[in-house]
């Protein structure tokens, strides 16, 4: 587990945020391409991005929430 900074928690927040917008777009766009070519490279994007999306998810989780649960007082 790494400490992560307040400052670092929220350029993560922002870049996760930033990451779900672009997806959003990239799904709502492909259903206007046409060209079967340009629609697999827009496929490919959209999981990539997806993969991304994950790999922080994963990060926050094993950095950042097991963190923030392991500083809470105990209930007895």
């Amino acid at each position: 587990m790494k400490h992560v900074s307040d400052v670092e928690v929220l350029a993560l927040t922002k870049l996760l945020e930033m990451e779900n917008n672009s997806l959003a777009i990239a799904k709502t766009s492909i259903m206007a391409i046409s060209d079967e070519q340009l629609k697999s490279l827009a496929q490919t994007g959209i999981q990539t991005t997806e993969s991304r999306i994950v790999g922080l998810q994963k990060f926050v989780s094993e950095n950042i929430l097991s963190s923030s649960t392991a500083n809470q007082p105990q209930m007895q």
